[in-house]
This record gives C-alpha cells, structure tokens and sequence, in this order.
C-alpha cells in the first residue's frame, strides 16, 4: 500500500519543474476529500466552522503546518469560514507537494474534532472564490 499523502512531506521545488498536468492531478485529487482544481494550476477548498474563533483556530493550526513544511497556502479568513488556495508559485501550477499539503490541512481539520455547522457541510465546494465571497 503507498503511503498516504497527509503522511509525506513537502518537497522544494526546483525552477524548470514542469506543473503536473491534468493526467498526473486526476489520481492525486482523488486522495483529498473536498479540494477542486482551479484551471489545473490551483487546488481550492473553502471548510465551514462554527464560529470565527474555530476558523482562526485552523488558520493558526494552517501557519504552522505552512512553516513546517516550507510551503504556505493562501488563506482566506471570515466568520465561521476558511478558504485555502494551494499552488507551487515558482512554476505557476501544482506539483505533488501542493496535494501533499492539502491532505495535512485536512488531517489537521478532522483533529479539531470539529462538528458540522448548522446550514453547511465543511468542505463545500467551489470553482471561484469570487463567487463565494459575493456570497458572504
């Protein structure tokens, strides 16, 4: 059995690395629960909390996750909600560490312990934040 993304870390891109393409991506997004590609060059996810100090509570949990392993995702705080971009900026596109980080923001999420809010599911998906912002 290989070993599960949330338990690989995070490897320094090197300039030149070609972004995965949409081949590679399809099995990695298939081991995170939740995440969209955004035009197979960004992984997106927007998590529901109960209140703003859950949500602050992951962002912090994020950080140190971001310091840890040298890569750090967009983080879009509101009340009771998360947004998360992930990309590899030095190639403008996803390698595996971006899934890699993805699955241990997960993993850090389900260790809240956190219950579902009411009106939502965590997780929710969307293809523009855009869209989820004008929402709010």
């Amino acid at each position: 059995m290989s070993q599960s993304l949330a338990s690989r870390s995070c490897v320094p891109c090197r300039g030149g690395t070609p972004p995965l393409t949409a081949k590679q991506i399809a099995p990695l997004l298939a081991q995170i629960d939740g995440w969209c590609v955004e035009d197979d060059k960004k992984l997106v996810k927007w998590q529901r909390f109960r209140d703003f100090a859950e949500a602050l509570d992951f962002v912090n949990r994020a950080g140190q996750i971001a310091e840890t392993e040298g890569h750090h995702p967009d983080l879009h705080l509101s009340w009771g909600r998360v947004g998360v971009e992930i990309w590899t900026h030095k190639i403008g596109g996803l390698t595996e560490s971006d899934f890699v980080l993805a699955a241990k923001l997960d993993r850090a999420r389900e260790s809240m312990g956190a219950q579902r809010p009411p009106g939502g599911r965590p997780g929710t998906r969307t293809r523009d934040l855009t869209d989820v912002n004008r929402a709010l």
